[in-house]
């Protein structure tokens, strides 16, 4: 009889105490878990450590390098990539290990309910998102500065249980979040080579609306799913804003 396959539960940190005092308990199912730290100034490696994880620090640099770190060092045969504000259910739980034990597929998407600015958005928030998250370690590399993807070498299905993900419980933390990720995206994309465009700081905000209010049916959310569709507007009027000025520093150092 063959050996139960070994699974490593991955996650990168930064400032993220309480979500992980929440989290690492609901993880006593994997084999191992891994945390990379991006330089936390909060109690968040300590908890891990207290925890028994395997801790690493790394100076952040972008996500797929901080990612892929935690994957170099976890030894199971599978890994489950799950970030701090994430938790698994228990019927999710009960389909990975009977999954991993069963399939020939490399990986597998696994959905995510979201509840946003502290309500669960039915139509205008992330209930499509399905990430590949499970995944043969072998098979698997991250790739992407921001926005990034776990890639895998072979046949990739998809789960039907979820992860569930409390995030930007509050504008403070819309607002925290949307300038880091704005400023790591418009740098990914000057040193891609990608210019900026006049008509983005219009285009691109009133396109992001239409695809959540209207497209995704988001006003049917109410107020909340509303505000949500009007701050994800106003994300990307930031971020081609940030583009514009960072290409014109680049250009400006290179003059």
């Amino acid at each position: 009889m063959s050996a139960r396959p070994t699974i490593s539960a991955v996650l990168i940190t930064l400032d993220e105490q309480q979500n992980v005092r929440e989290l690492l308990p609901r993880l006593d199912w994997v084999d191992e878990i891994v945390l990379v730290d991006g330089g936390s100034r909060d109690a968040t490696v300590e908890v891990a450590r207290a925890h028994g994880c395997r801790v690493a620090a790394r100076p952040f640099d972008c996500f797929a390098d901080q990612r892929n770190t935690a994957l170099s060092l976890a030894t199971g045969d599978w890994v489950f990539s799950i970030d701090a504000d994430e938790r698994p259910t228990p019927s999710l739980v009960e389909e990975i290990r009977w999954q991993v034990a069963r399939t020939r597929s490399s990986g597998f998407r696994v959905p995510i309910r979201s509840t946003i600015l502290g309500r669960p958005l039915r139509r205008s928030g992330t209930q499509d998102d399905a990430p590949v998250r499970l995944a043969r370690r072998a098979a698997a590399r991250w790739h992407g500065r921001v926005h990034e993807v776990l890639r895998v070498e072979g046949r990739v299905g998809r789960l039907n249980r979820w992860l569930t993900h409390r995030t930007q419980s509050d504008l403070n933390e819309f607002l925290i979040k949307m300038h880091r990720y704005t400023s790591l995206d418009a740098w990914a994309r000057v040193e891609a080579g990608r210019p900026p465009r006049r008509s983005d700081p219009w285009l691109a905000p009133a396109r992001e609306i239409f695809r959540r209010l209207i497209y995704k049916h988001g006003w049917v959310d109410g107020p909340a799913g509303w505000g949500f569709c009007l701050l994800s507007g106003w994300y990307e009027y930031v971020l081609a804003d940030k583009h514009r000025r960072f290409w014109k520093e680049q250009y400006a150092n290179r003059a």
